[in-house]
């Protein structure tokens, strides 16, 4: 009850700019928590997948690797419907390369969306915090110019902890907003990260698994052909 009473102190003492700021903060937090769940399902969706289709891959049995990731709404099955269905018409392995990097292109803005944001909430916090304190320190010293004298002491410090609420609110939503931009920004390359190479290692299996023709081009597995029409 004790903090809950700071708070609303807080806010009633600090002047109108106190109530933009926080809302700044409570959107930015949504969409940090709002990006931290997604980027974890697909990671944790991503490693699942790549579990079942790896070895089914490696066996040659494109058909069911389709099949099991037909059905899926995970980045890296996204990836693999691209990779797989480009094998029945592809003749090199750059063919099978350009769709992946196709499917790449659609799948990180999905990965980063929204993230960036976070930045520019932090620095309109800060700015707006910066603001209200300005504003608060020119009201506070038109006041005492105008009071008397044994009074212009206690309302000038007054005045000046009202101003400084901003200052420390704006810093607060920008540490946190930072802070929670960074930490998004890592995981979602460490996520690019982890696509980038189950491509590549798609890539390899296909090559082993694929005999190759006297001119360099690829044959068609058995039924991946009939697999990609299904």
């Amino acid at each position: 009850m004790h903090a809950l009473d700071m708070i609303l102190n807080f806010f009633r003492e600090g002047g109108i700019f106190l109530y933009p700021i926080a809302l700044i903060w409570v959107i930015g937090l949504v969409i940090a928590l709002e990006r931290f769940g997604f980027i974890l399902r697909v990671g944790t969706g991503n490693k699942r997948m790549w579990a079942e289709v790896q070895p089914l891959l490696e066996q040659g049995k494109f058909r069911e690797a389709l099949g099991a990731v037909q059905n899926s709404e995970t980045a890296l099955a996204h990836i693999m419907r691209y990779g797989i269905t480009r094998i029945q018409t592809a003749r090199r392995r750059d063919d099978i390369e350009k769709a992946l990097e196709e499917s790449l292109v659609e799948v990180i803005p999905r990965l980063e969306k929204r993230t960036h944001y976070l930045a520019s909430l932090a620095n309109i916090g800060m700015l707006m915090g910066l603001l209200g304190t300005i504003v608060g320190l020119i009201r506070a010293f038109a006041a005492v110019a105008s009071v008397n004298p044994a009074e212009k002491a206690s309302m000038l410090s007054a005045s000046i902890s009202v101003a400084m609420n901003n200052t420390a609110l704006g810093l607060a939503v920008a540490i946190t907003l930072l802070l929670c931009h960074m930490y998004l920004e890592t995981k979602t390359t460490e996520l690019v990260d982890s696509l980038e190479v189950a491509t590549v290692k798609f890539l390899n299996t296909v090559d082993e698994v694929r005999p190759a023709t006297e001119t360099g081009t690829y044959r068609v597995p058995e039924g991946v052909r009939e697999a990609a029409r299904t």
